[in-house]
């Protein structure tokens, strides 16, 4: 049986792990982009599909458009989980 994190690859762990770091926004949309340290992610496929996965999502509300801080969701923290505990600490 596959788990979450044997889904997620090695592009997508990292972007969890960023906007874990509170390094991310994300623009209120139907397909919400993601900038991490405030310039625009390279791979926005990557984004959209963390998005629709429901590993990340804007921290709050806002008006279409706006850039809102971006949250890793329980489920993107369930992802990383074994990921994370695995790592050692930087």
């Amino acid at each position: 049986m596959s788990t979450e994190v044997d889904e997620l690859n090695h592009r997508e762990r990292a972007t969890l792990r960023a906007v874990a770091r509170g390094q991310a926004e994300l623009t209120c949309s139907c397909e919400p982009d993601l900038f991490l340290d405030g310039l625009a992610f390279s791979d926005q496929l990557t984004a959209h599909s963390l998005v629709r996965r429901g590993l990340i999502a804007p921290d709050r509300p806002g008006r279409r458009g706006d850039l809102v801080p971006a949250r890793v969701t329980d489920a993107g923290r369930a992802a990383l989980g074994s990921v994370t505990a695995a790592a050692p600490a930087a």
